[in-house]
């Protein structure tokens, strides 16, 4: 959060399956529609935080499965943890919080007498949270008879029900709404609080985001009943919570429009890329563009046209060069010549592209650094490189577009393809 030195100008807080990740779109395109619009228009000076009920080792498998951006807070485990960043440094503040009147024995020792309730994966059961599986049907029975237990026992606990299965068990202070606030007040201890923030959520368990005053809230359009239920007791006068028409990611997009919260057209969304409406310099678009150009042109979803070479080529330094993750180095010209060969190589099948944590830097009066990690998913395997890309505004206008004078990438760890050589851009 350190990286913006004031106010973000937009913080979404969302959580993740079936709310940014759409499990129904094998090609996940709205996933892939709102990574190319944060990329492009705030990544730079916003904050992205996924708030899920995941633990850390079934979040990192989610992310080995989808084309998922890189968030600056990871909520996890309903609101039990807090990290920060691509290391994910806890927050030792909010684990201080959560050992108040919270006894992990006693609330496995009590849950037991429930046959019921059949406990989930090691993988799920966290510091401060137990989970379970219970039917429906026998839900609320469980939940009431396991609350006036605890209570005798003096500990000051959470029983959270969602998703029509899950059950868990947290402090009091505890949950993804409790986690929100505390961030929240952390960041304006700080002078940082975003001017805006966005909660996005599907089920029973993101009710809580939703009851955090002052704040923004979309249920997209596959909310759960538990969470519709939820809105229709507690907040349907509350004009700044929406029941979104669009499923998942595409819902939260729709909010940002609604709530005119800041641009909400995605690039994707966009069939000619050229935008000539721009004021400014944008070095995160030109990246977002280029690559969207590079996944339809090897889609076949772009037109074999000798034009588009000759103005990517424009849009290349004569003398520019690109160097390969493995180390060898060619002409840009070059690289956009190899590309008449791979032309429809990957249509109708399951390839994209994206880029994440698009961060330009400018160097000089005309000169952009920009560091991104760039994607690609193919059959089903993730590879991905970090990319360093210069960029120079020298004898071209905005409309045109900035000149790309190098390329320079290395293999991300564990995201190495198993064929290198064919490895593009």
């Amino acid at each position: 959060m350190d990286r913006i030195k004031g106010s973000a100008r937009l913080m979404i807080v969302s959580d993740l399956d079936h709310t940014m990740v759409d499990h129904h779109d094998p090609e996940n395109l709205s996933l892939l529609r709102f990574n190319a619009l944060w990329e492009a228009k705030y990544r730079e000076d916003c904050l992205l935080v996924f708030s899920t009920g995941r633990s850390l080792t079934l979040y990192k498998e989610l992310r080995k499965e989808k084309p998922m951006l890189t968030p600056d807070v990871t909520i996890m485990s309903v609101g039990t943890e807090i990290t920060y960043g691509n290391s994910m440094i806890p927050d030792d503040g909010w684990v201080e919080i959560l050992n108040q009147k919270w006894d992990k024995k006693i609330v496995l020792e009590e849950a037991s007498k429930y046959p019921e309730l059949t406990l989930q994966p090691e993988t799920e059961q966290r510091p401060h949270k137990v989970s379970f599986y219970v039917q429906k049907d026998k839900a609320q029975e469980v939940t009431k008879a396991l609350s006036e237990s605890f209570i005798k026992h003096g500990l000051d606990v959470k029983i959270i029900y969602s998703g029509g299965i899950d059950l868990d068990i947290l402090p009091q202070g505890a949950g993804k709404g409790q986690a929100l606030a505390y961030l929240l007040k952390k960041l304006r201890s700080k002078g940082k609080l975003p001017k805006n923030t966005l909660a996005c959520g599907d089920s029973g368990n993101d009710a809580e985001l939703f009851s955090i005053p002052e704040i923004y809230g979309v249920m997209v359009s596959n909310a759960q009943e538990e969470l519709l239920q939820w809105h229709a007791a507690n907040a349907k006068d509350n004009p700044n919570i929406i029941h979104a028409t669009e499923r998942c990611a595409g819902g939260i997009i729709e909010a940002i429009g609604h709530f005119s919260l800041g641009p909400n057209i995605s690039p994707r969304d966009v069939t000619d890329l050229s935008d000539t409406s721009l004021e400014k310099f944008d070095p995160a678009y030109e990246v977002v563009k280029f690559y969207l150009f590079f996944e339809r042109w090897r889609r076949a979803e772009a037109e074999k046209s000798e034009i588009y070479l000759s103005n990517l080529k424009g849009v290349c330094a004569p003398s520019g060069f690109y160097v390969h993750p493995s180390g060898f180095e060619k002409p840009l010209h070059d690289c956009v010549d190899a590309l008449r060969q791979c032309h429809g190589d990957k249509q109708g099948k399951q390839f994209r592209v994206w880029v994440d944590q698009v961060f330009s830097t400018q160097v000089s009066s005309h000169i952009w650094i920009v560091r991104f990690k760039k994607w690609e998913i193919s059959g089903g395997e993730q590879s991905g490189c970090l990319t360093t890309a210069l960029l120079s505004s020298k004898d071209v206008s905005v409309a045109e577009g900035l000149t790309w004078l190098q390329v320079h990438q290395t293999w991300l760890t564990g995201a190495t393809p198993g064929d290198q050589s064919l490895w593009r851009f």
